[in-house]
């Protein structure tokens, strides 16, 4: 795994809309710092990287991070309960 991810991935999940601007912003510039394709062994660390919420958009250019390594990430269906992020991406993966 390269450096990029796993210092991104070593943060944890995303913080949510109550985060401060800072940490959002420097997650985000760890997110951006990641060269795209990732492979598939990252896309299955980042995608347990999604937080409560959109966390103010960076949510989304993770998931796009991720759509750029291998599918499927996701190999079965999340249960009802899993958070929005995770049914959105396999949902996407799928063709839902």
């Amino acid at each position: 795994m390269r450096p990029e991810v796993r210092a991104f991935v070593a943060d944890g999940p995303l913080p949510g809309w109550d985060a401060n601007e800072e940490e959002i912003d420097r997650r985000a510039r760890r997110l951006d710092a990641i060269p795209k394709p990732v492979t598939g062994e990252e896309a299955r660390a980042l995608v347990l990287c999604f937080g409560p919420d959109d966390c103010h958009g960076v949510a989304w250019t993770l998931l796009q991070l991720i759509e750029t390594g291998p599918n499927p990430v996701l190999t079965s269906q999340p249960a009802p309960a899993t958070d929005e992020w995770h049914r959105r991406f396999y949902g996407r993966a799928v063709g839902l």
